[in-house]
């Protein structure tokens, strides 16, 4: 791997070496084999490891699911790829009625070691279809874990623990970090279900996951540069959520702002929200808010700057936190 793979690269490599680990990981889906994908995250895979373990399949959503369930329940860890966010809808079905539900349907017997890889998120330019987030559906549906990494780092350690999960794991990708060159840490990544602390701060703490990270981090730059003192949590895992990071980082600083690309009504965010107002009631100076997409259907190309949180955004609700000198 380069000295600083880009998201893509970090991810191809976690794929290339589960493979490599575990004969029972197989890799499908639309246009995955010989070409890598539309983003080549599975360039290579065909020719290192054969067209048994890494294949195309026809444009079918709901099948690649179906099938992916068949064979993890005799003993496979399939990891298939939505192409985009959206076209992952027509699968919806299988993935509720039967990816969440086989495990409690069958009192355990039967688990589904099985990873859905999404690309997903706008500020790419993309239009409808190709820049929904979608995590909502996936984290109201009680069966799934659903995690999204929002650091190179991260898309490779979680991608390899998602493929390990004996359950099945959404596993989001934000698309326009898909480029995003870092360096990776050699330390452990935090397991499934543990948010960690991106920046410490003392005037109040940045909510966010996956897209929305490193722009919570601008605006926690942009506000140092200007006196305040702001806190950025990466969720890293909407399902199993991590309560005691998130409790203790609002606590210390008695301010919140969630921040997601989703529209606002009945979202993650919301949810984020509503359980940090319950933990931390005693200890909030303002109520929390949040900064997420309108809600309406993703905008066209030109638009969605204004649809995306940014730091302008952000930093406004910031200064809605009822501080003192206003």
């Amino acid at each position: 791997m380069t000295e600083k793979p880009t998201m893509i690269q970090a991810l191809n490599r976690a794929l290339h070496d589960a493979m490599a680990a575990d004969e029972s990981v197989v890799v499908f889906g639309e246009d995955v084999g010989p070409l890598g994908g539309v983003f080549r995250v599975t360039d290579g895979l065909t020719a290192t490891f054969g067209g048994n373990r890494c294949f195309d399949t026809p444009l079918a959503e709901a099948g690649i699911v179906g099938v992916a369930v068949g064979m993890a329940m005799n003993g496979m860890r399939p990891v298939v790829e939505m192409q985009f966010d959206a076209f992952a809808y027509p699968a919806f079905e299988q993935i509720v009625s039967h990816v969440a539900k086989i495990g409690n349907r069958t009192r355990g017997r039967v688990r589904l070691p099985m990873v859905i890889r999404v690309p997903y998120g706008g500020g790419i330019g993309g239009v409808e279809h190709h820049c929904d987030s979608s995590e909502a559906y996936y984290a109201h549906t009680p069966g799934l874990l659903v995690v999204t990494p929002a650091t190179n780092t991260d898309a490779y350690g979680l991608l390899r623990a998602a493929i390990e999960h004996p359950d099945p794991v959404v596993f989001l990708e934000p698309k326009r970090q898909y480029f995003t060159r870092e360096e990776l840490d050699q330390d452990p990544v935090p397991p499934i279900g543990r948010a960690v602390v991106r920046r410490e701060g003392g005037d109040a703490t940045l909510i966010a996951y996956g897209p929305t990270v490193p722009v919570a981090l601008a605006a926690a730059e942009q506000a140092a540069a200007e006196g305040r003192d702001l806190g950025v949590v990466d969720i890293r895992s909407i399902v199993p959520f991590d309560d005691e990071t998130v409790t203790a980082a609002v606590r210390r600083t008695g301010r919140a702002v969630v921040v997601a690309e989703a529209p606002g009504f009945a979202s993650v965010a919301s949810e984020i929200a509503a359980r940090v107002s319950e933990r931390c009631f005693h200890h909030l100076e303002a109520p929390v808010r949040r900064v997420t997409g309108f809600d309406v259907p993703y905008p066209p190309p030109k638009l969605e700057r204004h649809h995306l949180p940014g730091v302008d955004r952000i930093l406004d609700a910031v200064d809605d936190l009822q501080w003192d000198e206003t």
